[in-house]
């Protein structure tokens, strides 16, 4: 077996081992979860397999996924398990006569930096009317719990560098375009807790920081992937901007026992916010240890300031999220920065 595979497998078995998790509310129910083939979104499918496959339960995944052949690759080795079972389309055009669904995992939306900039519209509506779509799939199922994989963005450019909790907000332009993103975000919470008022759908937010961990692609545009392409490939780290905007990291695994734990525990209407508060630090300090750790001392930081900025970058800011709500319901996040930069590295393809 490979490193990869035993990374793999090493972070299947810490999701379906997870204490935080009520697991017995899954048990014998249905979960769909859509941007399945996702970062996020896969990592969540294979820990609820393994959790089946340790437990010899019966959790049904559907997964919502837009490019069948690309799933059925990606989770080659669970194709044969009645449990999961794939659903063509997207949240848009989604199948419309779905079984039943017990719970709902809402994760498909636009995430590439670039198109919140060159595609404002397509970024704003796939978050609106893509969730609308979920949250009437919700109500006329009458499902027992869901989940929408909000973003640390929403809380725009913080007003201090205090920790945000969850009731906490900062400073967002709405005549920046590069805004789409985390405007769509913010009214897309509203909406969901519209639902839960109103509709009494039991719908939670998690606000994810910047997550990342094995399955990013080789040639992911963002930031961090540039990071652990340049130190293996003995390049120098070109910083584009001073590098002083700081927040918090999160690994892909962490993540899923997070989303799986508010999914399971969490407080209908109510946000929580995830991240390891531990990995607070600059993108500056980000590259440098990057650098170090990886880099074979063949890469260093440069920084290379165009003189027009880039719009798809956001202003300075400090993000320092207070997790507290989280960690309430018995979650810690438990990869740290270097190990998660490792863990991803070794499974690049």
């Amino acid at each position: 077996m490979g490193k990869k595979e035993i990374i793999y497998n090493e972070d299947n078995s810490f999701i379906a081992q997870s204490s935080s998790i009520e697991w017995n509310n899954l048990c014998n129910n249905s979960v769909l979860i859509t941007g399945a083939t996702g970062l996020i979104g896969a990592t969540i499918v294979r820990g609820i397999m393994e959790y089946n496959r340790l437990n010899a339960d019966n959790i049904k995944l559907y997964a919502l996924v837009r490019n069948r052949e690309k799933a059925e690759k990606m989770f080659a080795d669970y194709m044969e398990d009645s449990t999961l079972s794939l659903v063509e389309g997207d949240i848009n055009t989604f199948d419309e006569f779905l079984p039943d669904v017990d719970y709902i995992i809402h994760g498909a939306s636009v995430t590439a930096s670039k198109d919140f900039v060159t595609k404002p519209v397509e970024t704003i509506m796939t978050a609106i009317e893509g969730t609308r779509n979920i949250l009437e799939l919700a109500r006329r199922k009458k499902v027992k719990g869901m989940v929408y994989m909000s973003s640390m963005e929403v809380y725009g450019t913080p007003l201090d560098e205090q920790p945000l909790t969850e009731e906490r907000m900062g400073y967002l332009n709405p005549l920046a375009v590069r805004s789409s993103y985390s405007e769509s975000k913010q009214m897309v919470e509203n909406l969901c807790v519209a639902y839960s008022s109103e509709y009494q759908v039991p719908v939670k937010i998690i606000r994810l920081t910047q997550t990342f961990g094995p399955g990013v692609a080789a040639d992911d545009g963002r930031v961090f992937a540039e990071f652990a392409r340049c130190a293996t490939m003995g390049k120098d780290i070109r910083l584009q901007t001073t590098g002083a905007t700081q927040r918090m990291y999160l690994y892909t695994a962490d993540a899923a026992t997070a989303i799986l734990t508010v999914l399971t525990q969490g407080k209908p209407g109510t946000a929580y916010n995830a991240a390891n508060m531990d990995t607070y630090c600059s993108i500056r300090e980000m590259a440098d240890l990057v650098a170090e750790h990886f880099g074979n001392k063949k890469c260093n930081v440069v920084l290379d300031i165009p003189d027009t900025p880039n719009a798809s970058y956001n202003p300075i800011c400090h993000v320092y999220l207070d997790c507290g709500r989280l960690e309430a319901l018995g979650w810690k996040a438990r990869v740290g920065l270097v190990d998660m930069y490792h863990r991803m590295i070794e499974c690049m393809e």
